[in-house]
């Protein structure tokens, strides 16, 4: 038979439509198959790991179907130690039952830091250095003295702090700083619609500390604005007076 008439003859066809069939039921088992190994469909949200404590993980990782790591530990005081501070994959993310969700955890200890030497500073440079060494302004004091805004003595816990001493990373020092020749008083700056940490940064830029604060509708810091201020802004207060505030969330419409 020749090759024209076999691929003319029915047994050509019916070999055909055969190999067609069997290469048609053959993708369809391995397109089931993969769907089955990679659970095509079966996909869970991510919850919120944010906040819970290393003690929770466990079970909050069983509860959800997911498997957890933790990769990594920071230090941030504004949180609670021992708990889930970044996550990844983001909560809300769309991923397979059993995924591994790697976590950033807040150290249950503070990193050490030792204290600079800020005696003869003034009070810009002083931050200055505070901030790189992970330390913080604390309340600034004012003493008849020559040298204006000059460090004379470092303080924490209301105790003269050497050079040197070990102390937990975000700790406050107090200053101790000269008047200057002329004790003048400060001109309160302007706070209204600020952050906490704008004020912070303001007031101390005007030789002025942070007094009370109000917190109208919760206290987190990093969605508040300052609605209120007292004294109000421009007037005159003494080197180091304080000044209170009160805070709003600025989802909400600010009071005069």
């Amino acid at each position: 038979m020749s090759l024209l008439r076999f691929i003319k003859s029915k047994v050509f066809f019916r070999q055909l439509g055969l190999s067609i069939l069997v290469t048609i039921i053959l993708l369809w088992v391995t397109l089931r198959l993969l769907d089955i190994y990679t659970r095509h469909g079966q996909s869970i949200d991510v919850p919120d790991f944010k906040g819970k404590n290393i003690s929770e993980l466990d079970d909050f990782a069983t509860d959800n179907s997911l498997d957890y790591l933790i990769i990594d530990s920071l230090y941030d005081y504004n949180l609670p130690r021992g708990t889930v501070a970044l996550q990844d994959p983001a909560p809300g993310s769309k991923v397979k039952k059993g995924r591994k969700v790697y976590l950033t955890v807040v150290a249950l200890n503070p990193e050490r830091v030792s204290m600079p030497n800020l005696l003869d500073l003034t009070l810009r440079q002083a931050s200055a250095v505070l901030e790189t060494y992970g330390l913080k302004v604390g309340k600034l004091t004012y003493v008849p003295d020559i040298a204006h805004n000059a460090v004379l003595k470092q303080k924490y816990l209301g105790q003269v702090i050497k050079e040197g001493v070990l102390l937990d990373k975000g700790s406050k020092i107090d200053l101790v700083l000269g008047q200057g020749e002329n004790s003048g008083n400060a001109s309160v700056p302007d706070l209204i619609g600020k952050s906490q940490i704008q004020a912070l940064r303001l007031l101390q830029g005007a030789s002025l500390n942070l007094g009370s604060e109000v917190f109208e509708d919760g206290n987190d810091t990093s969605r508040v604005r300052i609605y209120k201020q007292q004294p109000a802004a421009g007037s005159s207060a003494s080197f180091g007076g304080q000044v209170d505030l009160w805070y709003k969330s600025v989802n909400k419409k600010k009071t005069n």
